[in-house]
């Protein structure tokens, strides 16, 4: 009998681009594995890479230094085998694996199924593989897949295990949104107990632009139990043994698979025959590994967000980060995140009052910031409104103050802290929520000027419940209370509020969720309990604001449908509803 086989899942962050320096982690992840005698690393997809990499993989010089960069990974596998991902410049570009070993390329499998929904654009850059690959590891065979090979039901997964293979490898880059993860892990589960094979689930972690990828790598065995799983959101090499004679004995009482086992070997390709060095004491040890608790809903995307920020502002060679305070919940959960991602020696705020704004929030705001122990920049802004207003002052004559002087409030705001930009090279980080952002409550060049937009894509509802579950980690509330109990407003007039614009928000968010995330029509969202007149103006609202999002900052997707990437509308659309 094979002895349990012995597999690292290095999840590693890596930065597309970066080829030197994704390579220098999976070097470090292979002598780390090998000290650890693992017989096998498994690495994310296009680890060499880093993912997307988008319209680089048109260059023919980027997939040259990709190549060139899995042959010297190679050169490192001497006692290991390890299984990169990379793009393969051949008669096409494929999106592949190479399995390395014993200081070569041994073989190579191509990704079958290309994702082009939501924020996957594959087709546009690769062509698609044709058939399952199976690898002889010391009379084990191990199957290998890439990422949406094991979302499809069917092949590959399932001819490589009719082929015989009761190890299924995955390379993933599975982008996260909220609760993704418990919905992938039960795919997983769902997929080992079907094809009676272990899988082995290596995903990417770490934030790329506008996605964050959440680790959350596994190992299901054939019964469906998670025997091994890593962190969500952070780097970790993730050893565990495999018991590869466990699905060979649940196919031998199990007689189901024996017809199609017939058909199928035919449509499998053995790629490779690769001898096994087990350690001594394989056959000692216990199938399994080390098993992470998943976080709970709001932890997870709290989690997500930090990350996120972090990886956006180290991967682009920023120092420091800037946002306006307000007082209000909003700018107090990006200054949160920026203090817990980055430290808060690596934040300010700035408190820019008007003559509108309350000794409330701004007494808030200040005491935010000294529980955070940010930087605090006072850049009053009444003498600058009157400058504005004194220079139009001709011009508008006759004319009513209206939103036209509120817009400008927000805009000398995004002009200071662009000036605190440029001159300190710190990234402004915008405080706009998603809900505000659907119905174009904000203001082009003004609270929307910026370089990352944090919460872009959280509800308000669920900003309010991020900032509640925040204060809760801590001993003393980092956040006043009195933020999260006052009725949210953008304080450019004399006591507005935000309901006096827009539905509450507890009726505004499902309704932007129905329209947005889910694409269901107005009589849709009208059957299922919202007021025609209330439905009505959101969807006109969400219509007409999309020439305001397309100029806003790019920012980290949470939910299953984000503006951007994922949900794209033309500006100029007649179609309502």
């Amino acid at each position: 009998m094979a002895p349990p086989l012995r597999i690292a899942l290095a999840q590693i962050d890596t930065t597309v681009g970066d080829i030197a320096g994704n390579v220098a982690k999976a070097q470090e992840n292979i002598a780390r594995a090998r000290h650890q005698e693992a017989e096998l690393v498994l690495f994310p997809e296009l680890t060499v890479t880093g993912y997307p990499p988008e319209d680089l993989l048109l260059k023919e010089h980027f997939l040259a230094d990709a190549r060139r960069a899995v042959d010297r990974l190679a050169t490192e596998t001497k006692g290991i085998v390890a299984v990169v991902g990379f793009p393969e410049r051949a008669e096409d570009v494929y999106n592949s694996a190479a399995v390395l070993a014993d200081g070569e390329v041994q073989a190579i499998y191509r990704k079958s199924y290309l994702p082009n929904y939501g924020v996957f654009d594959e087709e546009r850059y690769f062509q698609s593989g044709s058939r399952g690959g199976v690898v002889d590891f010391g009379g084990v065979l191990v199957g290998l897949t890439i990422c949406e090979d094991i979302w499809e039901p069917g092949p590959p997964l399932s001819d490589e295990a009719l082929a015989g293979a009761t190890v299924i490898l995955n390379l993933s880059a599975s982008p996260y949104y909220h609760g993704k993860g418990f919905e992938r892990e039960r795919m997983i589960v769902q997929r080992a107990r079907d094809s009676l094979a272990t899988v082995v689930f290596c995903n990417l972690v770490g934030g790329q632009d506008e996605l964050v990828f959440d680790g959350h790598s596994l190992v299901v065995d054939h019964e469906g139990t998670v025997i091994a799983r890593a962190h969500q959101f952070r780097e970790e090499l993730l050893v565990a043994s495999v018991d590869p004679e466990g699905p060979l004995a649940a196919r031998l009482r199990d007689t189901r698979h024996r017809p199609a086992a017939r058909r199928v070997k035919a449509d499998v390709d053995l790629v490779a025959r690769l001898e096994r060095r087990p350690p001594k004491d394989a056959a000692e040890q216990r199938s399994g590994g080390p098993v992470a608790e998943l976080l709970d809903p709001l932890a997870e995307v709290y989690e997500a967000l930090k990350l996120g920020l972090h990886d956006y502002v180290e991967k682009n060679g920023f120092r420091h980060v800037v946002l306006g305070l307000s007082g209000g919940i909003d700018s107090a959960l990006v200054a949160l995140l920026a203090a817990d991602a980055l430290g808060p020696e690596r934040a300010s705020v700035t408190i820019m009052p008007s003559p509108y704004s309350s000794d409330a929030t701004q007494s808030d705001a200040r005491k935010l910031a000294e529980n955070l122990g940010v930087e605090v920049i006072e850049l009053p802004i009444g003498e600058t409104m009157q400058a504005y207003e004194s220079s139009l002052k001709g011009t508008f004559d006759g004319r009513e103050p209206d939103i036209t002087e509120e817009n400008l409030q927000a805009r000398i705001r995004g002009n200071l802290l662009m000036a605190l930009s440029n001159k300190f090279g710190w990234l402004v980080l915008t405080t706009g929520n998603k809900s505000e952002l659907s119905v174009g409550y904000s203001t082009l060049y003004g609270d929307t000027a910026g370089g990352f937009a944090v919460i872009k894509d959280v509800p308000k509802t669920l900003v309010y419940e991020l900032v509640r579950w925040r204060n809760a980690q801590s001993e003393e509330p980092l956040v006043p209370p009195s933020i999260l109990e006052r009725p949210p407003s953008a304080e450019l007039r004399a006591d507005q509020r935000d309901q006096d614009s827009l539905p509450p928000y507890e009726v505004l968010d499902p309704i932007l969720s129905a329209y947005v995330e889910e694409d269901l029509g107005r009589d849709q969202i009208v059957r299922l309990g919202y007021p025609p007149k209330e439905v009505d103006r959101v969807v006109g609202l969400v219509d007409r604001a999309e020439y305001k999002r397309r100029q806003n900052p790019p920012g980290i997707k949470i939910t299953t449908k984000s503006f951007g990437r994922d949900r794209r509308m033309p500006i100029t659309n007649r179609y309502g509803g």
